[in-house]
């Protein structure tokens, strides 16, 4: 029963890809680092068709979703990045690895700038809802781990696995459903802040969190048998 614009902002959260992030804090959490890379590139690859898809279906009879106008801006903000990126590695690798030391720097400035953007444009409605919003967002996070987890032992994975899973879903590309926030639902200026303040909110948590589940980490050859060994078992 939230108020529409904050509904619509917080469905963007949970609708959009994984986090480039989420890959860091798995690494950091002795998870596998393999499977969050690719689960980050499958649902990014997916998002054009997936999450506008979702946003439909879950906030489409509170506003106005052009399922279409939607996938084109994720396809402009998302995968046609990503594949200059691989073009110009290609073609001059060179001059990628060198911008490559400046860019991660470059990209935080960014969506700081982003982040102040949104919450100076609705300063004055941040006074009365804000605690709402940091309460909300905190929650949205934190049942992402617990079902990540959860699926992850409900589905038999390894302590590994079910890390990586749990930090997967709980980590959003929040700066994607910020940008499709402003450019989307521009009427709805409130509808930005959730994916703003999840922004700054699960880097904070995701480094706790990834702390927490490496100190309780068993050996890693308990968390990933060799091939050898699962085969073995496998014949067994």
């Amino acid at each position: 029963q939230l108020p529409t614009e904050l509904a619509v902002g917080v469905m963007l959260v949970g609708c959009c890809p994984g986090g480039t992030s989420s890959n860091v804090m798995t690494y950091l959490s002795k998870g596998d680092v393999a499977l969050s890379v690719g689960m980050t590139a499958c649902t990014t690859i997916m998002a054009p068709v997936v999450t506008p898809a979702l946003v439909l279906l879950l906030a489409g009879q509170a506003v106005d979703v052009s399922y279409v106008s939607m996938l084109m801006s994720i396809v402009q903000v998302v995968l046609v990045p990503i594949a200059l990126g691989f073009i110009i590695n290609a073609v001059a690798s060179k001059v990628a690895q060198t911008c490559s030391k400046v860019l991660p720097l470059v990209s935080v400035i960014a969506i700081s700038l982003i982040i102040m953007a949104v919450v100076s444009a609705n300063a004055a409605k941040l006074m009365t809802v804000g605690w709402l919003i940091i309460v909300v967002v905190m929650l949205h996070n934190v049942c992402g781990y617990a079902l990540g987890y959860g699926v992850g032992r409900a589905l038999g994975l390894s302590k590994a696995q079910m890390r990586t899973l749990s930090i997967e879903v709980g980590m959003q590309n929040s700066g994607l459903a910020t940008s499709l926030a402003t450019m989307h639902f521009a009427s709805m200026p409130l509808a930005a802040v959730p994916g703003a303040v999840f922004s700054v909110w699960h880097n904070i948590s995701g480094a706790i969190y990834a702390n927490i589940l490496a100190r309780t980490a068993s050996d890693t050859k308990e968390e990933a048998p060799s091939p050898k060994k699962a085969a073995s078992g496998t014949k067994a």
